[in-house]
């Protein structure tokens, strides 16, 4: 049996609707400004928010877990890069400050 573009596997699964964000985030900021996870998470539970009315100012924090779970995610198939201090760091070993950035074509 013959696979036929029709039956073909797809080659990339659908991305995470978090990561599909991060990136998104990641593309509207400035290149030399790497991205902090909670400005992500929060830009998340804004667009939860419902219309109208205020969001509590702690929402975003619900977000941040998967945001950070996510750019572990994207880091280690080399769709972002994870920062600290400026330096590239080992997205495995999260703690700290750190931020996010899109990679680097130096």
């Amino acid at each position: 049996m013959t696979n036929t573009p029709d039956t073909e596997p797809s080659a990339e699964k659908p991305l995470d609707p978090v990561a599909e964000a991060i990136l998104a985030y990641l593309q509207k900021s400035p290149p030399t400004k790497p991205v902090s996870p909670e400005q992500v998470a929060k830009e998340i539970a804004a667009g939860k928010a419902k219309p109208g009315a205020k969001p509590s100012p702690t929402l975003w924090r619900r977000y941040f877990q998967s945001v950070k779970d996510q750019a572990r995610h994207l880091a280690r198939s080399g769709r972002i890069e994870i920062t600290r201090r400026g330096e590239v760091c080992d997205p495995n070993d999260l703690k700290g400050v750190w931020r996010m950035r899109l990679p680097r074509s130096d």
